[in-house]
């Protein structure tokens, strides 16, 4: 019997529906007379308009532009009863909310008392106006506005300084150890919005100013063989050995600060225009073990402290034209620039004053690079620029093309030449750089051209980077062959790695070709421009630091290349070396997402050792140079390049021909190569 009343009631709840549907078109009945008059329902009060910002301002406030008329015609809407003989009136607003802990949409709809016929609210009255401070710090506006306000809007002229509400996202009261949104900040806080950063135009709606101030410091201990002439340059009288106490110590403080005025939505498109200018102060310390290393003088001592100002980068930049629909573009750039011509610094990378004319094409699918650089020289000891011209050209064009073939990977293509003019220099310390000090050292120009192709990317998950180039040309007086020679010789760099996890596995090669016949008229020893490697453990032993023999570096620092070089800076390109074999294995830990360990092993050959046994004057030398051990560590406390502490340890385990290059007269052990550095880099 329940059942039967319940499912009656069912199919008459649903005929009543259909009754109510089809009479949905029809008036409503007038409401039957009743003895006591009922209430009227209370009305949303008007909503107030958006919060806007003023342009230039920093700090919240009120202001109060006329009522909106739209406002007040907004239908009355009834109250939720709330019990008794009907709804309850809500409580007037006073004025701007003070509560911030709820979402935006919650402050705007709260209820209201109606206004009361005949009174003062229907009068045009000021309505309560939001305004909320722009983010981070957004410095004073250039733009004044033009229209001003009106009984319907109050005009914003300056685009990006609009301000956004307090929003505690979790409503905890915004506790320090959580991230929120809409953040207010200061002129020294780069982590935020920020004016001197770029975020915020300076002049009108366009024109930007991005400053960047760079400490990078250096503390770094390492034992370099090191050459002494008995009982005349040796610190310990009576010492007989030819090569002595190895220990060197290195402090190098480097300060920029970096001004960079723009035009255009750089975020969007490239800039229309650019100027930066890039001061620099270095200020260096060398102290060693022995006499004649700092200074050929050995009065000198054993301490070197050196100092150099200079502006680094200078350069102006004006876009010509844009390409297509997706921003594609030609500019040119000239002055003192920074530019790497291909992916891992093999030939060139520096900053030094030229003219380039780059751009891209496809959506930069494409990219391309025409450069024309007229060296200036360097300082010794700091490695920055001066203003003295160093009587050399190098021309550089390259081609970029990215997805080429697999998705993620990236091919290039250049063309390199480098002429480099007869001409005799010393460097700051006194010691001969231009020719190099070897063989017949005799002024001699340098002619050389590079053909490469490289790549850079990831096949499915495996990473890749390779390059390979071929240098032809010619030397007027190689120092070590003793005549003219051609050259022709070739260098070849693979890396593959492959993640997993938290780790990255790796494992690379490099080839330098070496001259197999010294005393001929053909160098085949592979050498670059000015390269900055990025290959092989970034903190090797063999990269990072200069190995001298005999007044020229065995290799050089920030290069792998073995090309008996008196300069990577300053020196003059050499085609007549031994040429280098490179096998390495490394693995990467990200052991927290602020700390990263690296971890590097490479076995060192030379290709061929002509070259050396005719510089040296010994014969059968050893191709096996050592094992070099690497690891170290790079932590971001900020998950940025703000703030970065790097350090390092490195050893070089001689084999049979370093040792019999830098071997003692007893003939006893030649000893392992330590190294170790710290360094700290902040950037606002």
């Amino acid at each position: 019997m329940g059942r039967a009343w319940k499912l009656s009631r069912c199919v008459a709840g649903g005929l009543l529906c259909v009754a109510g549907f089809a009479r949905g078109g029809e008036p409503a009945p007038a409401p039957l007379p009743h003895k006591a008059a009922t209430k009227a329902p209370a009305a949303l009060p008007p909503l107030p308009p958006a919060p806007a910002a003023l342009p230039g301002a920093v700090l919240p406030g009120v202001v109060a532009p006329p009522a909106s008329p739209s406002n007040a015609a907004l239908p009355p809407i009834p109250a939720i009863p709330t019990g008794g003989d009907g709804p309850k009136p809500a409580a007037q607003p006073t004025g701007l909310p003070q509560d911030t802990t709820r979402q935006p949409i919650d402050r705007l709809l709260e209820p209201a008392n109606p206004p009361k016929p005949g009174g003062p609210q229907d009068a045009a009255s000021p309505a309560s106006y939001a305004y909320f401070p722009t983010l981070g710090f957004a410095g004073q506006s250039g733009v004044l506005p033009r229209s001003g306000s009106n009984n319907e809007y109050e005009t914003v002229e300056d685009r990006w300084r609009t301000g956004f509400p307090a929003w505690d996202r979790y409503g905890l009261n915004h506790p320090r150890v959580f991230d929120y949104p809409y953040r207010l900040g200061r002129w020294y806080d780069p982590y935020n919005q920020n004016v001197l950063k770029g975020d915020y135009p300076i002049i009108g709606q366009h024109t930007f100013l991005a400053l960047t101030g760079t400490s990078s410091t250096l503390f770094e201990g390492r034992m370099i063989p090191t050459a002494t002439t008995p009982f005349e340059s040796t610190a310990r009288p009576l010492e007989t050995e030819f090569f002595q106490r190895p220990g060197q110590f290195v402090f190098s403080e480097l300060t920029t600060l970096s001004f960079d005025l723009f035009h255009g939505d750089a975020a969007f498109k490239p800039a229309d225009w650019r100027v930066k200018v890039t001061p620099a102060f270095n200020a260096n310390t060398l102290s060693v073990s022995e006499l004649g290393v700092i200074n050929p003088d050995v009065r000198k001592g054993t301490v070197r402290n050196r100092s150099w100002t200079t502006v680094q980068e200078w350069f102006a930049e004006y876009k010509i034209a844009d390409l297509s629909p997706q921003y594609d573009f030609v500019s040119v750039r000239a002055g003192s620039q920074p530019f790497t011509s291909d992916f891992r610094g093999f030939i060139f990378s520096d900053v030094n004053r030229g003219v380039r004319l780059f751009g891209n094409l496809d959506g930069n699918r494409t990219q391309f690079n025409l450069a024309y650089f007229r060296q200036l020289e360097k300082d010794t000891n700091s490695q920055l620029n001066t203003f003295t011209d160093r009587d050399q050209d190098i021309i550089i064009a390259n081609l970029y093309r990215q997805d080429f073939i697999f998705p993620g990977y990236t091919s290039s293509v250049s063309y390199h030449y480098n002429n480099d003019a007869p001409s005799t220099k010393f460097d700051k310390n006194g010691f001969l750089v231009r020719p190099d000090p070897a063989g017949t050292f005799q002024p001699h120009r340098v002619e050389a051209h590079y053909l490469g192709w490289a790549g850079d990317g990831h096949i499915d998950r495996y990473n890749i980077s390779h390059a390979f180039y071929w240098v032809l040309g010619r030397d007027s007086r190689n120092p070590i062959a003793g005549q003219p020679t051609s050259i022709s010789a070739q260098l070849a760099a693979l890396e593959l790695s492959y993640d997993r996890d938290w780790a990255r596995f790796r494992v690379s090669g490099l080839y330098q070709s070496g001259d197999g016949n010294a005393r001929n008229g053909h160098a085949t020893g592979f050498d670059s421009i000015l390269d900055q490697q990025n290959f092989g453990g970034e903190f090797s032993f063999w990269r990072r630091n200069r190995v001298p023999l005999f007044g020229v570096g065995l290799t050089n620092d920030q290069s792998n290349l073995a090309n008996l070089r008196s300069s990577r800076i300053q020196g003059q390109s050499n085609f007549v070396n031994p040429g280098l074999w490179l096998i390495n294995s490394g693995v990467d830990f990200d052991i927290t997402p602020r700390l990263r360990s690296i971890n590097n092993a490479n076995a060192l050959f030379f290709d061929k050792t002509s070259s050396l046994e005719v510089f040296t004057f010994q014969s059968n030398i050893d191709r096996f140079i050592g094992v070099d051990l690497s690891t170290g560590l790079e932590y971001r406390p900020r998950l940025n390049n703000n703030a970065i502490f790097m350090g390092g340890l490195a050893v070089l385990l001689p084999g049979g021909g370093f040792r019999q290059l830098y071997n003692d007269k007893g003939g006893g052990k030649v000893t392992s190569l330590f190294s170790g550095f710290g360094e700290i880099i902040f950037t606002f």
